[in-house]
């Protein structure tokens, strides 16, 4: 004869006090952040109506491409945690690619997209197949002598120009419309470097910023910021390390390329002595003072590297000493970081209890930290206590 038993399922303990609702609108965390981003991509478009100089359009085009390259750098280095310290190579390997392609076979601008994604992609994958084994400060080394590697072989190969790069590079068109004849909007003219202008801004904004922020909140996100924090634990967990290492090396590598592929048409000319380590430390620097693993606080260290030098051009030879103490008190005030990752808005609540709710006199299952240590204190005294009378007697 069977008996058959019935077992209640398991429920986790009810919680000893509710906890405080999460702030919606503008006031909470990622409100204020997508309120102050629309901000900024406004005052963006906004900008040539107010200043529409060669000169102001010139260094705010530059200074996007810099953002542009920082969000593909934060995916391998804020993300991920791999110290990168050749990531202009990548940089090098798209500028090239589409310039050659463009002037040596005629392709349109547009057509050589998805050979400098193509490029990108199997430089990463030669760079960062035998490399992303290695770890913390071996890494590092390892990049920056391939960053060097690829700069030497610019400078060596004919098809690149050799040590004078290549020239004309063409603007880029869309079935017969160049940027370079510009366009007309409402009676306003828009000359090509303006509308060049317009559509950097719109990659970076709608392309960079918004991709780079979905990709952290989503699975791989999650699982590069695991590897991050502790490779050998997120191993233990099921995760591919190697796998997931090699990806963000991958996506940094095409927002490089892509950037690269900006950066020339915008120049028009490249030239091996633009890819110097120099600015690989200036992205790692944009990306470090801005705060590692941060969107926002990425975006500011790169406008902040790539306008600062330009906002202190009037003291001449000083300009790049008052640049390197402004990075130093920077650091010393700010050592995580503009806006680090971890960051809380000081009217925020989000992350934190009310004082309503931390009142541990209103419910007595609630006991501190303080009264646990005296109450486990009291009792150790009063068993040791016992057990010295217990061997008197």
């Amino acid at each position: 004869m069977s008996t058959t038993s019935t077992r209640s399922p398991l429920r986790a303990p009810a919680p000893t006090r509710e906890r405080p609702q999460r702030r919606r609108g503008w006031r909470s965390d990622e409100g204020f952040v997508r309120l102050l981003g629309a901000l900024a991509f406004v005052f963006v478009l906004v900008l040539p109506f107010i200043n529409a100089s060669p000169y102001v359009i010139s260094i705010m085009t530059s200074a996007l491409i810099y953002v542009m390259l920082a969000l593909g750098l934060n995916v391998v280095v804020g993300y991920a945690g791999l110290l990168d310290l050749g990531y202009i190579a990548f940089f090098a390997v798209g500028a090239y690619t589409s310039g050659i392609l463009t002037t040596h076979f005629g392709w349109p601008m547009l057509f050589a997209v998805p050979g400098v994604i193509v490029a990108c992609i199997v430089a990463g994958i030669i760079i960062g197949g035998p490399t992303l084994r290695l770890r913390s400060d071996y890494l590092a080394i390892v990049t920056l002598g391939f960053g060097e590697i690829i700069r030497l072989t610019a400078n060596n190969l004919e098809i690149t120009g050799g040590p004078s790069g290549i020239h004309g590079i063409p603007s880029w068109s869309f079935f017969g419309w160049d940027f370079a004849d510009g366009v007309t909007v409402g009676g306003i003219f828009f000359n090509g470097k303006i509308v060049f202008y317009y559509f950097v801004a719109l990659i970076v904004g709608a392309v960079g910023v918004v991709v780079v922020s979905r990709l952290a909140r989503g699975k791989m996100g999650r699982a590069w910021k695991a590897v991050r924090d502790d490779e050998d634990a997120a191993e233990a967990m099921g995760i591919n390390t190697y796998v997931t290492k090699i990806t963000a090396y991958i996506i940094g590598a095409v927002w490089a390329g892509l950037a690269g592929q900006l950066m020339g048409t915008h120049l028009t000319a490249i030239s091996p002595n633009s890819f110097q380590f120099l600015y690989s430390a200036l992205i790692l620097m944009a990306v470090v003072l801005g705060g590692m693993g941060s969107t926002p606080g990425v975006i500011i260290g790169a406008l902040f590297v790539s306008l600062a030098p330009e906002f202190l051009r009037e003291f001449s030879e000083w300009r790049f000493l008052l640049f390197g103490v402004l990075l130093v008190v920077t650091m010393i005030f700010r050592p995580s970081g503009i806006w680090p990752a971890t960051a809380v808005l000081p009217w925020s609540k989000d992350k934190h209890v009310d004082d309503d709710d931390t009142d541990n006199d209103q419910d007595p299952r609630v006991v501190s930290r303080e009264g646990f240590e005296k109450d486990a204190g009291a009792e150790g005294a009063a068993d040791l206590l016992s057990g010295r009378e217990g061997k008197g007697r």
